[in-house]
């Protein structure tokens, strides 16, 4: 492909915004960008978000990608990721999320942190983010891609909102001190059948690690988290691609239970 060909940013960001609005995926971005890094996949992110915060969608939190060291390998990278999380991509627990609203879902079960104060250090520790944590919840991250048939690197998923679709919260608050997140075990089932198992040390071997590290690259991006922000703090366990008709019932010790339906 001929740099006069090359995509720039804005271009990236105007395809994947159609992709969204039409239900559609396209070809993967990393080989068609005129810059394939970090910096430009976050910049492609960012044009979208400020679109969407201009058309009047709420941003309500953040989620954090790549938090298993095996994934981040298979994609070349040393660190985790992020997205937004706006309120329409929030759905009830056990609420149906209807055919076709999604391309090619997936789903992981997830610790979500909510917090109760901001978060605006340079550097924060575990201290911070407890006293900043109002509550923990389950959840259930339904994952997504604009990217034909997940063929994805680190610049396709950051660009494409770290892959974000939907969310589902469990709607039980637990306080901090009632659970330890590190050996907090997770199941997630599919019916009758056990699809998906792991605990906090899968997230980069705590939640609260995860978070850390999302408040910190928050600060520097000039978009810090604030109180009432909800955290997807990392999958705790294998993902699992979705069918229609599924039901997945997730549950997490210490924190209980919450569920995704899909019609």
């Amino acid at each position: 492909m001929s740099n006069a060909s090359l995509l720039s940013t804005e271009a990236a960001a105007a395809l994947l915004k159609a992709a969204t609005a039409d239900g559609r995926s396209i070809a993967p971005l990393r080989d068609r960008l005129a810059i394939a890094d970090q910096d430009s996949a976050y910049a492609v992110q960012e044009i979208n978000t400020q679109a969407w915060l201009a058309e009047g969608r709420r941003l309500v939190g953040r989620k954090i990608g790549l938090t298993s060291l095996a994934v981040q390998a298979q994609l070349g990278v040393d660190q985790p990721d992020f997205g937004m999380l706006f309120a329409d991509m929030a759905v009830g627990d056990g609420e149906i999320v209807a055919a076709g609203r999604l391309i090619q879902p997936k789903v992981e079960a997830e610790v979500a942190l909510i917090l109760g104060r901001d978060l605006t250090q340079e550097r924060h520790t575990y201290a911070d983010l407890i006293r900043a944590t109002e509550y923990a919840v389950p959840s259930i991250e339904i994952v997504d891609s604009r990217i034909e048939n997940w063929n994805i690197k680190f610049v396709d998923t950051v660009a494409d909102n770290a892959s974000s679709g939907l969310f589902v919260l469990g709607g039980r608050p637990v306080r901090l001190s009632d659970i330890d997140l590190t050996a907090c075990a997770m199941e997630m089932k599919r019916g009758d059948e056990i699809v998906s198992r792991g605990n906090g040390r899968a997230c980069l071997g705590s939640p609260l690690n995860a978070a850390i590290w999302l408040a910190d690259m928050m600060v520097r991006c000039g978009r810090p988290l604030m109180a009432g922000d909800i955290v997807l703090t990392g999958a705790l366990g294998p993902m699992v691609a979705v069918k229609s008709g599924d039901r997945f019932d997730v549950s997490i010790d210490g924190l209980g239970n919450v569920s995704a339906l899909f019609a």
